[in-house]
């Protein structure tokens, strides 16, 4: 039920120094990569909210068409009322708080396979149900991978003294497989990337253990544009292993792809290649990855490694389907999800049970509010997007033929730190059909709007079918200090930004659901 919990912003920083110190300051707010045009349109806003929001007419067509009319009417003045009270109501209640708490804390890390993820799968049903939704399980088939020993010490270095070593600490990656029993032992070699390594004589490379020390950019991260860093930098942690394996590798260690040097390990999916041997591969910590870079070029240093995953047979599971029907187009549907997996090193609370709880929270106040949508909402927390989005892919298989009546879609999947706006991947009128949405949320500073190439994976079958879709642009300054690692855990979450994500995805969300046009596709 809602809570009237008024949570102060920065009060809830106590155990985030870094994060209070950064919004403190008199540093402007952050943009990403692209979007600085969008200060200049946010300013002209309120020039143009009047022209687009009118008094509603008759809908022109049950079904999505190509292009919106010549002088479109989007948002009838009840619907504009109705969402000005969606973003209050959301920011008013804990419901999405309390959501994310029971998937982090009750039941704990969520990788795809475990007791953990179907007894997640279990509560975000029960819970849908208790809301009156419609609620159909999905089964997928997933894959059960399982993370085992992880153990590596540095055993001859240069300057050593006598019958010591040095303790490694790294995790296994996502997939990967597991070194003989006994462990590897072998030289090291770094390089800083693929270049470098293609450089190096096979003979350099053959039978050693490869390290990848390829820096996450802090810098740009800091600027606002987490996401570009973490793309330059995850590519070594996807290919890597296979790349080194082209060269006789006997394993494969990646610099973990995070900005938190705390000596804790970032955890993600590597990938193999048919016909290249399949090697272990691991991630070690920045600190790490410094220290075998900086004796390995002293001279010989050689490493224990011990890694025991283990790839278990394919396990049923489900993406959860729940839907508030339509009150006229019942057939359109407007998706609101979240990934309901998570890594296992630690609990899921920002990657990705933050989107779920968002998006179980937009059916939560519609039905508190008692709206009527127009068009079915549809909530859906995604099984497997962190190694395999097989549910992404049975949804896409099982739902292809009703793509021309999914009205829009969003996910929720970059944390749940303050949204500045939203991204969409649409026609590039759309931002200014959003104009009025904009105007709403802007009093939550959540007024940008920004053309984006891609939104989530999970719904990206449904992008490439050319469906609108839409996400919180978030403060992505931070979320790669946590992601895929030890330290995703809820206190992590700051419950009024969750609220102002939540309130950003209902208000977007009903406003597709309710509008008077179709979107441009």
């Amino acid at each position: 039920m809602a809570g009237s919990l008024d949570f102060a912003r920065d009060d809830e920083r106590v155990d985030l120094p870094s994060r209070q110190l950064a919004r403190d300051s008199a540093m402007p707010f952050p943009i990403p990569k692209n979007q600085a045009p969008l200060l200049g349109l946010v300013s002209l806003l309120g020039a143009s909210f009047s022209a687009v929001a009118q008094p509603a007419q008759p809908d022109a067509s049950s079904t999505p068409s190509a292009s919106p009319s010549a002088t479109p009417i989007f948002f009838a003045n009840q619907t504009l009322t109705d969402l000005k009270q969606l973003r209050q109501a959301a920011l008013a209640s804990d419901y999405a708080f309390k959501q994310v708490a029971h998937l982090a804390n009750n039941i704990g890390p969520r990788l795809t396979g475990s007791v953990q993820a179907a007894k997640a799968v279990e509560y975000v049903a029960d819970e849908m149900k208790a809301l009156g939704c419609n609620v159909q399980l999905e089964k997928v088939m997933v894959p059960h991978w399982v993370r085992g020993v992880e153990t590596a010490e540095l055993t001859q270095f240069p300057g050593q003294a006598a019958g010591t070593t040095q303790k490694i600490v790294l995790c296994a990656l996502g997939g990967s497989v597991a070194t003989p029993p006994e462990g590897i032992n072998a030289d090291t070699v770094c390089v800083r990337d693929f270049e470098e390594l293609k450089s190096l004589p096979r003979e350099k490379v053959n039978g050693k253990i490869v390290l990848f020390n390829h820096s996450f950019d802090k810098q740009i991260a800091a600027q606002g544009r987490g996401g570009d860093a973490y793309g330059q930098a995850v590519v070594y942690r996807s290919d890597g292993p296979v790349a080194a394996a082209k060269l006789g590798a006997a394993a494969c260690l990646i610099r973990s792809v995070g900005g938190a040097d705390y000596r804790i390990p970032h955890t993600g999916q590597t990938n193999y290649e048919d016909g290249t041997p399949k090697i272990p591969a691991a991630a070690v910590t920045a600190e790490d990855a410094d220290l075998i870079a900086y004796l390995a070029g002293q001279g010989e240093t050689r490493m224990h490694l011990i890694l025991t995953p283990q790839t278990l047979p394919d396990v049923e599971s489900a993406n959860v389907i729940a839907d508030i029907k339509g009150s006229e187009h019942p057939e359109q549907i407007v998706i609101v999800s979240g990934h309901l997996d998570s890594w296992d090193l630690g609990t899921g609370a920002i990657d990705d049970g933050a989107g779920v709880a968002v998006a179980m929270e937009t059916a939560y106040l519609v039905r508190q509010l008692h709206l009527k949508p127009k068009r079915t909402i549809r909530v859906i927390a995604w099984m497997n997007e962190e190694n395999g989005s097989r549910g992404s892919k049975q949804y896409a298989k099982d739902h292809a033929s009703e793509f021309a009546n999914h009205f829009a879609v969003n996910e929720t999947d970059n944390g749940a730190d303050h949204p500045i706006g939203l991204n969409l991947k649409a026609k590039p009128e759309v931002k200014k059909i959003f104009e009025p949405v904009t105007k709403i949320l802007q009093e939550i500073g959540g007024g940008t709007l920004n053309l984006s190439e891609h939104i989530g994976a999970d719904i990206e079958p449904m992008e490439n079918a050319g469906v609108p879709a839409f996400s919180p642009m978030q403060d992505s300054r931070f979320y790669f200090n946590y992601h895929h690692t030890p330290a995703d855990t809820l206190d992590k979450i700051v419950p009024r930004e969750l609220q102002e994500n939540a309130a950003v995805v209902a208000v977007a969300a009903y406003a597709v659901a309710n509008a008077e046009q179709s979107l441009p596709r």
